[in-house]
C-alpha cells in the first residue's frame, strides 16, 4: 500500500451511482482498502442516521470508519458509536432562521432523534431537471426518519440544531438565497449543497473542519489523506486532503480545485483512482 491512510467520501454523487447504490466494484475497493490498513469516512450532509446502512455494508463498523454527518457538525465511530465531535448551532439562531425562513416560498427540514420535522407533509414537491420530486419522502426515507408536522417550527425548535435543511426549486432559491442567508452571513454558515438545497449549520462548520479536529489528534497526516468529492460543499475537503479528487460529475468549482479528476460516480470513480494509488 502506497502512503494512504485516509480514504474520505462524500456520498450522494460519489460514493453511490444515481440509484443510491455502491457499486460492486468500488465496495470491493474499499473493503480491500480497509484490508491494506486504511480507514474510510464517509463525509455527507446527510444525518447520522443516513450513512449507517452504508457504512454497514463497506464493513466500516468492524474497522473504526468514521461517519462525518450535517456537514461537518458532527463526527461519529461508526464501530463504538462514540461521538467525537459535536457542534449545533446554538438555539436561538437555530429559531431566528428558522423565524426568517417563513418569509420564503421553502419547506425547511429540522430533526431530532428518529424524526424529522416539516410544517406540511403534503407541500413536498419541488421540481428539478424537468422533474417533480417528493423532497419531504426523499430526505426522510435517506435520513432513515419518521416525520412529524409542526405548525411552527421556530417555536417548537427548543435545542441546538445540528443542520437546518431548506429545499426549493432550484430558479428560486438562486434568486433568494442571498436575502435568506443575509441576516446570519456573519454568524453561520450558509451553503447549497445541491442546487435544490440550501443548507445553515455553526459558524466554521464544513467537512474540513471537522476532519481536521478529529484526525489529526489520532495522529493522521494530511499528506495521508485522498478525498473524493461532487458538490460545492465537498470543497473544503478536497482542499484539505494531501491528494484532492473531483468526480467525473463534480461542479466545475470544485474541478478547478482538485489535484486529479476521476470518472463519474456512475462509472466507479472512487475504484479507479485507488487502483492507481494503492498497491
Amino acid at each position: 500500500m502506497n502512503n494512504i491512510k485516509v480514504i474520505i467520501m462524500d456520498v450522494d454523487g460519489t460514493l453511490t451511482n444515481s440509484k443510491k447504490v455502491i457499486t460492486e466494484k468500488t465496495k470491493n475497493a474499499l473493503i480491500k482498502a480497509q484490508e491494506a490498513g486504511a480507514i474510510l469516512i464517509l463525509a455527507s450532509g446527510r444525518p447520522t442516521s443516513g450513512l449507517m446502512d452504508f457504512a454497514r455494508e463497506l464493513e466500516m463498523d468492524k474497522n473504526h470508519g468514521l461517519l462525518v454527518s450535517f456537514n461537518g457538525s458532527k463526527v461519529v465511530d461508526c464501530e463504538t458509536n462514540k461521538v467525537l465531535f459535536n457542534e449545533a448551532m446554538r438555539i436561538d439562531q437555530g429559531q431566528a432562521v428558522l423565524e426568517h425562513l417563513k418569509k420564503f416560498d421553502v419547506k425547511p427540514m429540522i430533526d431530532k432523534n428518529d424524526y424529522m420535522f416539516v410544517n406540511n407533509v403534503f407541500n413536498n414537491k419541488i421540481n428539478h431537471d424537468g422533474k417533480t420530486i417528493n423532497i419531504i419522502e426523499y430526505e426522510a426515507r435517506g435520513g432513515k426518519f419518521k416525520l412529524c408536522e409542526k405548525d411552527d417550527l421556530a417555536a417548537f425548535a427548543d435545542y441546538p440544531l445540528n443542520k437546518i435543511l431548506t429545499a426549493g426549486d432550484p430558479e428560486y432559491l438562486q434568486e433568494h438565497y442571498k436575502e435568506m442567508m443575509e441576516p446570519f452571513k456573519d454568524t453561520l454558515n450558509c451553503v447549497f449543497t445541491a442546487p435544490f438545497y440550501f443548507e445553515f449549520t455553526a459558524q466554521g462548520i464544513d467537512k474540513a473542519k471537522a476532519l481536521d479536529t478529529v484526525l489529526i489528534p489520532m495522529g493522521y497526516k494530511k499528506e495521508e489523506m485522498i478525498a473524493f468529492g461532487d458538490g460545492h460543499n465537498d470543497i473544503s475537503m478536497v482542499n484539505y486532503a494531501g491528494i484532492g479528487v473531483a468526480m467525473g460529475n463534480a461542479v466545475d468549482e470544485l474541478k478547478n480545485v482538485a489535484d486529479e479528476v476521476t470518472l463519474s460516480n456512475e462509472e466507479d470513480g472512487i475504484a479507479y483512482t485507488l487502483s492507481k494509488h494503492i498497491k
